[in-house]
């Protein structure tokens, strides 16, 4: 009785800390960092214009250049993620409105497409956007306790900027890095198989105008085995094997 009680205890809490996350597979609730509908600012609203530059046009024309006549909006995304990079790592609706107009698309399809993807940002983000995986395999590596270091090294809290602007940090679901849990993602770079050590180690060397060194943070290169190797030991054997008689 003792032991089931401690267990049940014990359950609780857990499925407790899950629920009470912010995190958008849930089904307990909604939850995200992101916003899902427009308001007008001063600084994001139709009024302020957006253009690419001249060398982005010529990057417009290649992707474009990709896609088959009447099927030009298929290009919306690459073009969003080329406006979000022209414009400091975030989406305002002005540039929305440019992509709509040069793929002949309606607005409302593009306000869509980039409201339902987290990668474009819709409002101002630091210039370095820290987005840290929490999906289950990272969450049973210890992502809560990275996460955590985060928060306390920068002094901010999931969906907020540092003060000097340099840091954003979200919290992300699955980046795709799974079996190289718990890792994290600094714009187009992954940091994988990270400590609590590792983050501090990091944020230091970014701080200083450095670029650390992207990839898997323990020994192994890519993501093979941390301890050694369990497959492909040997050169592969040739169709055939223990099938044919002389190749036995």
């Amino acid at each position: 009785m003792l032991i089931r009680k401690l267990f049940n205890r014990q359950s609780f809490a857990i499925s407790s800390s899950i629920l009470g996350r912010c995190i958008s597979t849930s089904s307990y609730r909604l939850a995200s960092d992101k916003e899902f509908v427009h308001r007008d600012t001063p600084q994001n609203n139709p009024d302020i214009k957006f253009d690419f530059t001249p060398e982005n046009y010529k990057r417009v024309e290649s992707i474009l250049a990709m896609y088959p006549e009447g099927h030009k909006a298929a290009a919306v995304i690459p073009l969003l993620d080329l406006a979000q990079r022209q414009h400091d790592g975030w989406l305002p609706i002005a540039a929305m409105n440019k992509v709509a107009e040069v793929i002949k698309m309606p607005r409302m399809r593009v306000y869509e497409v980039a409201t339902f993807y987290t990668m474009f940002n819709r409002n101002p983000i630091g210039k370095y956007h820290i987005q840290v995986c929490t999906t289950t395999p990272c969450w049973l590596c210890n992502s809560d306790g990275i996460l955590k270091a985060i928060e306390h090294k920068l002094g901010i809290h999931v969906g907020q900027t540092t003060s000097d602007g340099l840091f954003t940090l979200s919290e992300a679901e699955c980046l795709g890095a799974c079996v190289n849990a718990p890792m994290l993602s600094i714009n187009d770079d992954y940091y994988e198989d990270l400590t609590e050590k590792d983050i501090n180690d990091i944020l230091d060397e970014v701080k200083k105008g450095g670029k650390p060194k992207a990839g898997p943070r323990s020994k192994r290169y890519a993501a093979e085995p941390l301890d050694q190797l369990t497959s492909l030991t040997e050169p592969p054997k040739g169709p055939g094997f223990k099938l044919r008689k002389e190749l036995q």
